[in-house]
């Protein structure tokens, strides 16, 4: 059985049943159904219920028996392990080809668990049917707009695909994609890894043309050359980021008791993800700063980074971090410097960070902008400030002193963080370079019209600038990655 070959039913089925399916909204098996009818998947759906109820407008059957051959080539199981094995045998003589089982009860519970997980592979294998999980809550795949969950975050459409050994850290993956518009093309808890694990996971998504970018958390692998060899080979073809849980002995500890991983070493694990190529992130937010980056930028040419900033105290953080990193603080050019006089007023850095200084008006910053792009020897911009004129404009809206004058500024104000937001986008797209934004607005105030800007262009607002620095130094290791690897081809 080709397991990677196989998925293709997971993420992308003719049509689904969910096995257990219960008329109790607070039960797995009414989420699960829920989910999936309220995702807009298009195929057949259909539910067994051993009273045969009427759930969310679906008629369910008692059994899989009652399913028509080849209709259904997916089943989510919410049954209790018990019940598991029956249903694997009838759900292979309907056709059905990948499944999803909720249940725990297995490794992760102790000996009697570990014996019931193999005699679970072993029958999959005669079958000729995939298991994702167990003990997981389930997989979303936007392009077949198919929420297939216990759990309820259901994320934008994009090209970032997940595999999770935790189900929350999923679920906080997704709950991100949803807050910055930054969209998910497939994200799977990969729970105990059965029969499906992280490597074959990587493998389809490397191979899946709706994915851009790979994210991958895990706390122990069954085949530690199996997760080398798939990491080394999709790092080839697309940016993969890999968060680990279970580098101290406390949290290996917890591991075990959670999916019932085996821990190893770290500093090996380490190198591991290093030599295939890929990236490693100290948790979930930080891996998806960095997918977000890959997901929303082009890769640049080389190391030499310009940073335009409204505030002096912004740049001096950003410099010391570009300082620790692998980029280049670029040294302007002079032909740069005398542009530039041509648009700040004479008290502004003369250096890189760029400072305003204040000289804000109402056409700088999109020349600035366009003018630092333009230029041959600048690889990379950072811009930290965005956001600003927008505080301004929310102060005047909520102000008890709220008069047509103040009303009539607050709009400017708000149509000038949308212009700058254009420009940007618009700058990074003409001149093929990457425009990383930063700003703790980002995540204390959603709402402020150059956030919401950004997210309707699908850019992302990195959370500070040493953030900002990491991801783009992420873009640009992957970029000397791809090139070695085309120069030696």
């Amino acid at each position: 059985m080709n397991k990677v070959k196989e998925i293709q039913a997971l993420f992308n089925p003719k049509g689904v049943v969910v096995v257990g399916a219960s008329t109790h909204p607070g039960k797995f098996g009414f989420v699960a159904l829920h989910n999936i009818l309220n995702s807009g998947f298009t195929g057949p759906i259909y539910a067994t219920n051993i009273d045969e109820a009427s759930i969310l407008g679906i008629q369910t059957v008692k059994d899989l028996r009652a399913i028509p051959p080849s209709v259904v080539d997916f089943a989510m199981i919410c049954v209790p392990a018990l019940a598991i094995p029956e249903t694997l045998i009838e759900a292979s003589k309907i056709g059905i080809k990948a499944v999803f089982i909720v249940s725990g009860g297995y490794r992760e519970s102790g000996a009697e668990g570990v014996k019931a997980e193999s005699d679970l592979l072993k029958l999959s294998e005669e079958l000729g049917i995939v298991i994702a999980g167990p003990n997981g809550q389930g997989f979303v795949s936007t392009p077949a707009r198919l929420c297939s969950q216990i759990v309820s975050p259901y994320p934008p459409a994009g090209t970032i695909a997940i595999a999770s050994q935790s189900g929350n850290v999923l679920s906080t993956f997704m709950n991100l994609a949803r807050i910055h518009n930054i969209g998910i093309s497939r994200g799977v808890s990969t729970g105990n890894q059965t029969c499906l694990g992280t490597a074959e996971y990587i493998s389809y998504f490397a191979e899946d043309s709706a994915t851009e970018v790979i994210v991958s958390y895990l706390e122990g692998f069954p085949d530690g050359r199996a997760f080398y060899e798939s990491l080394r080979e999709a790092s080839k073809m697309k940016p993969v980021i890999v968060v680990r849980g279970g580098t101290s002995p406390e949290g290996a500890k917890a591991a075990s008791s959670h999916t019932g991983s085996l821990a190893t070493d770290d500093r090996i694990f380490r190198e591991m993800v290093k030599q295939a190529g890929a990236f490693l992130a100290r948790d979930p937010l930080i891996a998806f700063e960095l997918a977000a980056a890959f997901a929303t930028q082009p890769l640049p040419a080389g190391k030499n980074t310009l940073v335009l900033t409204s505030a002096g105290g912004w740049g001096v953080l950003t410099a010391d971090a570009i300082s620790d990193s692998e980029l280049n603080l670029l040294h302007l050019p002079d032909d740069l410097m005398r542009s530039i006089d041509e648009y700040l007023p004479p008290r502004w850095s003369k250096s890189n960070p760029i400072d305003l200084a204040g000289g804000e008006t109402r056409e700088t910053i999109p020349k600035l902008i366009d003018l630092v792009l333009s230029h041959a020897d600048v690889d990379s911009l950072i811009f930290l400030g965005i956001g600003i004129q927008g505080n301004i404009a929310r102060s005047y809206l909520e102000s008890e002193y709220l008069d047509e004058g103040m009303r009539r500024i607050a709009k400017f104000h708000e149509s000038q963080e949308k212009k700058y937001v254009s420009a940007l986008v618009r700058g990074s797209a003409e001149h093929g370079k990457p425009v990383l934004v930063a700003s703790e607005l980002g995540i204390a105030d959603p709402n402020n019209p150059a956030i919401m800007a950004l997210r309707g262009n699908n850019w992302h607002c990195h959370t500070s600038a040493v953030s900002a620095v990491a991801a783009l130094e992420a873009l640009e290791r992957y970029s000397r990655i791809r090139n070695s690897q085309y120069k030696y081809q």
